[in-house]
């Protein structure tokens, strides 16, 4: 019993590492192998893998989106539409967009959420400001969401995987990057301990 427990574990976590991986490289994949062939065979990968995080997922949110990912992928590969594997990045941002900004109406933001498990007393000032980093991340993913959509709309291909693949991940860093110093530098962490991370 714990050893397939264990399996099961090990399995769900190769699947997590595969598709963290995959989606990283999905634009320059798929702008090297829309030309190749590899419509089918990245469509079922990105659906599978996609559906097995659906599968082992607790919280039910993130089950729900990972299915949507799942069924999206299907969907492109019964329907013959391989112009539709551009708008994969546009769908994470929404997701993601609908992650953190559906948590703003919820008890707690999902920053506040992450800081707590490091310092579950945080005090009032460090809900408010992890509320503020949860709403600038609103703010990146409509942007994200937007330049990549515009992309899409101008048929900018190779602006398209060269902004998605690799770009928009230097901004995600310049963000984070910017949010540690600020903490560290402008909050001193001795005044806000709401975020020792």
């Amino acid at each position: 019993m714990a050893q397939n427990r264990s399996r099961r574990l090990t399995v769900a976590a190769v699947a997590r590492g595969l598709l963290t991986l995959l989606s990283a490289v999905y634009p320059v994949v798929w702008y090297w192998g829309r030309e190749q062939g590899l419509f089918g065979a990245l469509a079922l990968g990105m659906a599978a893998l996609w559906l097995l995080r659906a599968v082992w997922v607790r919280h039910a949110p993130q089950r729900w989106l990972a299915a949507i990912v799942a069924a999206f992928f299907v969907l492109v590969y019964l329907w013959r539409q391989p112009q539709a594997m551009y708008w994969y990045p546009v769908m994470m941002n929404g997701l993601m967009l609908l992650l953190f900004g559906g948590s703003l109406f919820s008890g707690q933001s999902l920053i506040e959420r992450l800081a707590r498990l490091q310092n579950p007393q945080l005090p009032p000032e460090g809900v408010r400001y992890t509320r503020r980093v949860t709403q600038c991340w609103c703010g990146f993913f409509v942007f994200n969401g937007g330049i990549t959509l515009a992309l899409i709309a101008a048929e900018a291909w190779q602006a398209w995987a060269l902004y998605t693949g690799v770009l928009s991940y230097g901004l995600m860093g310049l963000l984070l990057a910017g949010e540690w110093l600020y903490r560290r530098r402008v909050l001193r962490l001795n005044q806000t301990p709401a975020n020792k991370g």
